[in-house]
């Protein structure tokens, strides 16, 4: 277990987790010019023992810093690059959907914030179609915005806290393990991606 960190509010889970700040990270071309890289991020770990809320938090966030770790040290060209066709996936466009999904769940379906869709909203493909390298870094540091909001919107509901979905009532805690899976799908992709574009594996 990394040393622990305390943030003010924060429930044992997430004191457990040791989020690392993430800074803005460059490095110089052969030109002497700057050119923007995904930052490097460590990914937390998470107790083995513990109530739902100090497990689930905890996995979720390493799925959410997984995510990032595949995608640092990469350019946004790299980022944006469709690099398995024919299939459309890009690490861009998953880390736009991630953004999507946890605003969805947590603050829209959970929280009930009113706050509008991003990218489109639930199945719109915009997140994996409508990509820029010029977005890239604003698009990965949103991301982390939107992590922060979730936790924000979530942190004092109950995990048996009912919404209706699909005409069926779904719980918060449902939400955390759909999320979760979400991550742990696209994360996969995500590995896959980052083998084509330079190699490398076990991120």
């Amino acid at each position: 277990m990394r040393a622990t960190e305390s943030f003010p509010g924060c429930c044992a889970a997430e004191r457990v987790l040791g989020f690392v700040s993430m800074d803005l990270q460059t490095s110089v071309v052969h030109d002497g010019s700057m050119t923007w890289t995904s930052p490097a991020v460590d990914v937390p770990d998470g107790p083995m023992t513990g109530s739902d809320r100090d497990i689930l938090i905890p996995y979720l966030e390493a799925q959410r810093h997984s995510l990032l770790n595949i995608c640092a040290g990469l350019t946004a060209e790299q980022l944006s690059g469709r690099a398995l066709p024919p299939s459309r996936l890009s690490l861009q466009g998953l880390v736009r959907h991630a953004a999507k999904v946890e605003r969805i769940w947590f603050r829209i379906r959970s929280a009930g914030e009113d706050v509008p869709n991003l990218y489109g909203g639930p199945g719109d493909p915009t997140d994996f179609e409508d990509l820029d390298p010029a977005r890239a870094a604003d698009e990965v540091d949103q991301l982390r915005s939107e992590w922060e909001l979730c936790r924000d919107a979530v942190r004092t509901l109950p995990l048996d806290l009912e919404f209706l979905w699909r005409g069926e009532p779904m719980s918060l805690r449902m939400v955390y393990v759909h999320v979760i899976g979400e991550y742990s799908r696209h994360n996969g992709h995500a590995d896959l991606l980052r083998e084509s574009i330079d190699g490398v594996t076990g991120r």
